[in-house]
């Protein structure tokens, strides 16, 4: 069986250059790459075109990267707490591609599935629909999508093992086991990395055969983008 394991996320992120498109997995700040993304900060490199649910918020995860302009365009569902992809937004200093977040899922989970195309009523009649195939279906309007695929995809897991094999935790399992299929190169974060065969079967999200490259990643923040407690 081949052993995918790499030392390190600078080992994992050899071949990312300027002008690449990225995928990078979680939701918020919910099971993002961390390893990966300050990697990316101190490759320092420039015109990425990143598809990412949101992006973070201003001083953590892909927020970083937008502070240090190192994002072209973003492709994502919403803008989230991040004031700076908001201000960039607006002042027209970055491209950006809104989607409806059920679309993003399916255009990343086609790209995996080599499905280059597929009709959605989502967007019909709005802003999202402008410049797009159209056509009815038993009376309805739908919208022809196109597939979503990266040089590169980073994900996060919680456990995973020398062959690629990911087991994902609660929410974390959230655009991570979708954007593991549809890089070019998938490169898995983990928490803790096994030896092939100690994780059972029943329970891998993703199949090592859609990973390139894995390690075990270290100094894990876990921010709470909005935290909530219960006052007596």
């Amino acid at each position: 069986m081949i052993n995918k394991t790499v030392k390190n996320a600078q080992e994992a992120l050899q071949g990312v250059q300027d002008g690449m498109t990225l995928m990078l997995g979680g939701f918020g700040l919910c099971g993002i790459p961390e390893n990966a993304i300050q990697e990316l900060l101190r490759l320092n490199v420039k015109d990425l075109t990143c598809i990412s649910n949101n992006a973070g918020v201003d001083d953590f995860g892909i927020g970083l990267l937008l502070q240090k302009r190192q994002v072209k365009k973003m492709i994502s569902s919403y803008v989230g707490e991040n004031a700076e992809f908001e201000r960039q937004l607006l002042s027209g200093e970055l491209e950006v591609e809104l989607i409806p977040q059920g679309t993003l899922a399916e255009r990343i989970r086609a790209g995996g599935a080599g499905i280059p195309a597929f009709f959605t009523p989502a967007g019909y009649g709005t802003e999202v629909g402008e410049g797009k195939e159209s056509r009815e279906f038993n009376g309805k309007m739908y919208l022809m999508e196109e597939w979503l695929k990266a040089d590169f995809a980073f994900v996060k897991a919680w456990k995973g093992d020398t062959a690629g094999n990911l087991i994902y935790k609660g929410t974390a399992r959230n655009f991570n086991p979708m954007m593991a299929t549809a890089g070019k190169i998938t490169v898995a974060e983990v928490e803790e990395l096994v030896p092939a065969g100690e994780l059972d079967p029943n329970m891998i999200h993703t199949p090592g055969i859609f990973v390139q490259r894995i390690f075990q990643g270290e100094k894990y923040e876990k921010r709470i983008e909005q935290r909530t407690v219960k006052t007596a």
